[in-house]
């Protein structure tokens, strides 16, 4: 199995051999980082550790150079934001909300910023990208309004936490079911950790360039303002694994083949780094653009805000009947039906219609009816300041993120106490064809039977025979088909295991063996004990009188 990490990094966020100092790929399936030159491990606590002793190193360094700085804190007196700058700095507004700010000596603190991404194009740059997304957008309303304000962009240092290491996931559809779990690597994922600022907003100017990483100084942001981090650290944590979910989410969904799934992730294992990246933000009140300081990519967010309609299960089962009805009608009108015969028609086909959709909705009976709002971010390409083309503009929603580097997700299932690496198949044309076969046999039992009887002679059938039969199991087996066919579908996947070389082997659980001497005992019980034994004998008689029936003929 190879490593699962992908392309090389930053060499400051790099893990390294203990052995020969080269950098050490993570493995998935092995669960370490793992050295190409000298075969050395590196645990994920191991590479943990690395990273606090260059925090060590990186915070000794910074005190020693902070004489060489005179720096002042202002803090907003409407946002709460607090900016770091220079001592001779004119500022008096704060950028995120307008309001005034109240200096202060600033105090080091002791979780300085250990990394850095340095400003890549001038505020005029920056100026020059947002005008060019105006143009480009010019019938949009936030482009009329951004146009006469690129000259209030304000250059300034973000924190953020930077995240890269090995995750796992326990994930499961909305519905219910079974757990799976499956590991994953996150190679470079920045989190924004304000609470003042429009964090769809900022993932809208995302990515950046980890090339240009280096270790924090304070020469970097010398003549620049500098936010810094506000948000606590649970807000943080809850954060990091939302958003390691949300970036993981549309591989879990092909997997599980749903897009209503759940995703708990663990980030105990990542290597964590506060970090500060160059942003230049806009802020007029609803009116909101960030440019990314160092690609010049831009993010503004959309003045009016958007709804989300949630409906609940039942509402969903209506509104499916009475469309599927409203088509049933129409299509006996173009029969010729009279108004009669398609009104019945029609009430059958919908009695019948609502049954099968109540029980196809009720697997999503956690969805209530509710409306969410929110605000769209739109997003230029990913082209440089020199508006060279790099994508195409996007549309972000709260329920999208930018595309971040990560490893495809690895699924792990315990296959006789061991920890194997395994594919699933869910659905597929052959589980399907074995679900419709064995439910066309249910459906036709009567007739098999009666054709053995009658020595398959189809002329002499009398389907009337088995009139019961069918108004019993024409209902029950769509119904069947949707809640227990999807159950056998989902939580009892075919597995595969992974073998080291990559091939597959299809693995089958064990099923509980049932002694035969139980087996006979429930079956006489069933025929001999009463009262039980009365019903199970009316059955066999009334099934096989509709056999006789369905044979011969009345």
């Amino acid at each position: 199995m190879g490593m699962k990490e992908g392309r090389s990094t930053s060499k400051i966020v790099d893990i390294h051999c203990p052995g020969c100092g080269a950098p050490a790929l993570y493995d998935i399936r092995s669960g370490v980082y793992a050295c190409r030159y000298c075969g050395g491990e590196v645990t994920a606590g191991q590479a943990q550790e690395e990273k606090r002793g260059f925090r060590e190193f990186q915070q000794s360094r910074l005190y020693a150079s902070a004489a060489n700085y005179r720096l002042q804190r202002a803090s907003c007196t409407g946002c709460g934001a607090q900016v770091i700058f220079e001592e001779n700095e004119a500022i008096a507004e704060c950028a995120f909300c307008g309001r005034s700010l109240v200096r202060k000596a600033y105090l080091h603190k002791k979780d300085l910023p250990e990394i850095v991404i340095p400003f890549q194009i001038t505020k005029e740059e920056a100026g020059e990208c947002l005008t060019r997304w105006c143009e480009t957008n010019r019938r949009k309303a936030e482009a009329k309004l951004l146009k006469g304000k690129t000259d209030d962009l304000k250059g300034c240092y973000l924190p953020y936490e930077f995240i890269r290491g090995p995750v796992g996931c326990s994930v499961s559809r909305i519905s219910g079911g079974s757990v799976y779990r499956c590991g994953g690597f996150v190679e470079d994922m920045f989190v924004n950790c304000s609470g003042q600022l429009d964090n769809l907003l900022l993932d809208g100017m995302e990515p950046f360039d980890l090339d240009e990483l280096t270790g924090f100084d304070l020469a970097y942001v010398a003549g620049h303002q500098v936010k810094t981090d506000n948000i606590s650290g649970k807000e943080l944590e809850n954060r990091v694994r939302e958003e390691v979910g949300k970036t993981y989410e549309p591989a879990v969904q092909k997997v599980l083949e749903t897009k209503a799934v759940e995703i708990d992730a663990d980030v105990s294992g990542v290597v964590r780094m506060p970090a500060l990246l160059p942003v230049y933000y806009l802020c007029d009140g609803d009116l909101m653009a960030a440019v990314n300081g160092q690609t010049g990519k831009v993010s503004v967010r959309a003045i009016k805000e958007s709804y989300f309609y949630f409906l609940p299960w039942w509402l969903k089962a209506v509104f499916a009947t009475i469309v599927i009805g409203a088509a049933g009608f129409a299509g006996f009108s173009a029969f010729g039906m009279d108004d009669g015969t398609k009104l019945l028609l029609t009430g059958v086909l919908l009695f019948f219609t609502l049954i099968v959709t109540l029980v196809a909705y009720s697997d999503t009976d956690r969805v209530t009816l509710r409306i969410e709002r929110g605000r769209k971010v739109f997003t230029s390409a990913d082209g440089g300041a020199d508006g060279a083309p790099g994508g195409k503009e996007g549309v972000l929603t709260k329920k999208t993120l930018p595309e971040r580097s990560v490893a495809s997700p690895v699924f792990f299932e315990t296959v006789n106490g061991k920890r194997e690496e395994v594919v699933f198949r869910f659905s597929s044309p052959a589980r399907f064809a074995g679900m419709i076969l064995k439910a066309a046999v249910v459906l036709f039992l009567p007739v098999i039977i009666a054709l053995l009887l009658n020595g398959f002679q189809f002329s002499q059938l009398e389907l009337g025979g088995s009139a019961a039969w069918f108004c019993i199991f024409v209902p029950v087996i769509p119904i069947y088909l949707l809640k227990f066919g999807r159950i056998e579908l989902y939580d009892r996947p075919w597995i595969y295991i992974v073998s080291a070389d990559g091939k597959k082997k299809r693995y089958r659980k064990k099923k509980t063996q049932v002694s035969k001497k139980e087996i006979a005992i429930t079956v006489l019980k069933l025929l001999f004990k009463p009262p039980e034994c009365l019903a199970v004998w009316f059955g066999i008689v009334c099934f096989f009188t509709m056999c006789y029936l369905t044979a011969f003929g009345f």
